[in-house]
């Protein structure tokens, strides 16, 4: 693999095409590239190379971008970091890879204290980048190391080669609804520790543009929407769900998009629903993995709006899509026999831009060759080879002898109240193993009145039996709910009564 050749080529064939718009202005393909050789030449300097550990500290922006490819040009090992992590969080990352360094933008991120040698790339000045001077990296050596989002416990390292790195940006471009262009420019604002490096990646290789944000502004979001400078948005669950409500509390002028990417979590029906009336059906559904970078499958806008337009039942899980080109996909049974189609089981993946194995406080775990990584994720694949998905593994809950989807659970009650973020989860209960419960965040007064009818409907031990009201629902650094913080929230604030009915009692009060 050859860093210097590929980032070369981009430069001679669109360096003066805007590249990155930022918080501090626009930035041309070749200003981003050049600068990534200023960084990667201090690098150097250190004697940093194949077989370091470097770790990236930074908000959206153009550095972000050029500290990553400055990495991936000296031929070392990136460990992207999001600086909204806790500090403990941060030295987990740096003590399990053994980094040596730590790249960031100290403008953006002056209180970090890391516990090894700081660079500030800022200092570090650009130079034109050739593809001359820059080592041959071998193929199957670490590019970067993702963590997991550690909502199921300490976050894992996934090693990523340069091969994997290489070809998984491939075949990411190869699935986009469109080829990017001059004529393309992407929205994103989750964190670029995460999949807005990935589509940065894929839009400047093509030489289209990307706007970047930190974080969710709706009041600049939606005039940048409505202005038709964008043409795509990547936009997960939680931050769609944050727009559309934006949308549907103000006069803003209607979005002039072609296509919202979403991802990383589940999508509900209620919340595509809202974004289509608000958005239009252009909403690209896709699953992908810390392990297995975009794409894994693809639902494009009309599959979606098709996908989402019956009424399936809440058990059939969620479509999300075919598998991309080179992916593999297995369902199997607990003693690990591939199933039917049809059947519901535990999704396993194979494919050349995969992980090879994790490291962790522990050392390495690698990948045995042509094995297949176990997602955690429960699903189905049906006659037409479309995956559903069902639930987290570790989020099923286990009651009174059956076995309850906390997703399913959460279709069958949305509709009730639209306005309210809910999670379902197992309450430990040593009558029945767990209790199925409904946590809902800020909701109104009347809620529990308002799900009557919806429970009705629901099979008897799928029923939710604890019903607590919280001011704010516990997520991860990239806005994912975690159901595991909440249950140990919930058990410290509550005792549970398991007779004569199943209650939780806290603070004096029954609930």
């Amino acid at each position: 693999m050859h860093w210097g050749n590929e980032l070369a080529t981009m430069r001679g064939r669109y360096g003066q095409r805007v590249g990155i718009t930022d918080a501090e202005g626009s930035h041309t393909i070749a200003e981003i590239v050049d600068y990534a050789a200023g960084i990667a030449d201090r690098l150097s300097a250190l004697g940093l190379g194949p077989g370091d550990f470097i770790a990236t500290v930074f908000q959206n922006s153009m550095l972000a971008a050029a500290a990553s490819y400055a990495v991936a040009l000296t031929g070392a090992t990136e460990v992207p970091i999001n600086p909204v992590l806790s500090q403990k969080e941060f030295d987990h990352a740096l003590s399990c890879t053994g980094t040596r360094i730590v790249l960031l933008d100290r403008a953006t991120t002056p209180t970090l204290t890391p516990c090894v040698a700081v660079e500030d790339v800022r200092k570090c000045a650009p130079r034109p980048l050739t593809a001359e001077g820059w080592p041959d990296v071998e193929p199957e050596t670490p590019s970067r190391i993702v963590f997991t989002s550690g909502t199921t416990g300490p976050a894992k390292g996934a090693i990523h080669t340069h091969l994997g790195r290489w070809t998984a940006g491939l075949l990411l471009r190869s699935v986009l609804p469109t080829r990017p262009g001059a004529q393309n420019r992407i929205l994103l604002m989750t964190p670029f520790s995460h999949g807005s490096s990935l589509l940065t990646f894929a839009y400047l290789a093509e030489g289209a543009s990307v706007h970047l944000m930190h974080g969710v502004d709706t009041t600049a979001v939606l005039p940048l929407l409505a202005s038709g400078s964008i043409t795509e948005m990547f936009a997960p669950p939680t931050v769609l769900a944050k727009l559309t409500e934006a949308l549907e509390q103000t006069d803003s002028a209607k979005p002039q998009l072609h296509t919202i990417l979403t991802g990383t979590a589940p999508l509900s029906p209620m919340l595509y629903h809202k974004a289509v009336a608000q958005f239009g059906e252009i909403i690209r559904v896709t699953y992908g993995k810390s392990e297995m970078f975009n794409p894994i499958t693809v639902l494009s806008p009309p599959e979606t709006a098709e996908a989402y337009a019956g009424n399936a039942s809440s058990d059939e899980g969620l479509c999300v899509g075919w598998a991309a080109t080179g992916v593999r996909i297995e369902v199997r049974d607990e003693e690990g026999r591939v199933l039917r189609d049809g059947e519901s089981g535990h999704i396993f993946l194979h494919s050349p831009h995969m992980f090879r194995g994790y490291i962790t406080d522990n050392g390495l775990k690698m990948l045995a060759p042509g094995e297949f990584h176990d997602t955690g994720d429960l699903g189905r694949i049906d006659q037409t080879g479309c995956l559903f998905l069902l639930a987290r593994q570790s989020d099923m809950m286990k009651t009174g002898g059956y076995k309850v989807a906390p997703d399913e659970v959460e279709r069958a009650l949305a509709a009730a109240l639209p306005e309210t973020e809910i999670i379902a989860l197992g309450f430990p209960s040593e009558y029945w193993g767990e209790i199925v419960t409904l946590v809902a965040e800020c909701p109104p007064s009347d809620w529990q009145a308002r799900l009557a009818p919806a429970l009705t409907n629901m099979t008897s031990y799928k029923r939710p039996r604890l019903f607590v009201a919280m001011d704010e629902l516990p997520r991860n650094a990239i806005g994912k709910l975690s159901r595991a913080e909440l249950r140990r929230r919930l058990s410290e604030l509550y005792d549970l009564i398991e007779t004569p009915q199943p209650a939780l009692v806290g603070k004096g009060r029954q609930i």
